[in-house]
């Protein structure tokens, strides 16, 4: 991986950083529904990055939203689980060809079926730790419930909008 792949990744995931602190942290839909965008930047990270940058990458994302939502580490720890379950999820869904290097998860570079299959359990998983920890507990667990699943379709949505508008099928040689 070359210097500019590293440095628009970084740049992204800054850009990723300013949209959830600025236009997404107010964005709630019916009290319910929270779009955290941000969750599909550590997603869509490159396939051929390993474990510990990705980690330390979601560090200092999850890091920034904590400071800006006034959340205490909780941001940061649910999506420390996602960098961590990322990879073995990948190596769950592996194609029978195996996957190309530098290839960035998509929608448009995997496909729809694909996309789902990978992103769907990611984002259930950082929601349902991220409300299980606001909540403290099993207390409020229809709430909880409610916020998890409109949240995961939210940020679900969203994240295909985001895609289609801004991100490019990588091109074969």
């Amino acid at each position: 991986m070359n210097s500019i792949r590293i440095i628009t990744i970084l740049l992204t995931g800054f850009l990723y950083l300013l949209f959830q602190i600025l236009v997404l942290k107010n964005l709630v839909l019916f009290g319910v529904a929270f779009c955290f965008l941000y969750v599909i930047y550590i997603i869509l990270l490159p396939l051929d990055l390993k474990t510990i940058p990705v980690l330390l990458i979601s560090f200092f994302l999850g890091l920034g939203v904590d400071l800006f939502y006034d959340t205490l580490g909780i941001h940061t720890a649910s999506l420390l689980l996602i960098a961590f379950l990322r990879h073995r999820w990948l190596m769950v869904l592996v194609p029978t060809g195996g996957y190309e290097d530098d290839l960035q998860p998509s929608l448009l570079n995997m496909g729809f079926g694909w996309f789902l299959s990978y992103s769907i359990p990611l984002v259930l998983v950082y929601h349902i730790l991220f409300f299980y920890i606001e909540s403290l507990g099993t207390d409020l667990f229809i709430t909880s419930l409610q916020k998890i699943i409109a949240s995961v379709i939210f940020v679900l949505v969203m994240s295909i909008i985001v895609q289609l508008l801004f991100y490019r099928r990588r091109r074969g040689i």
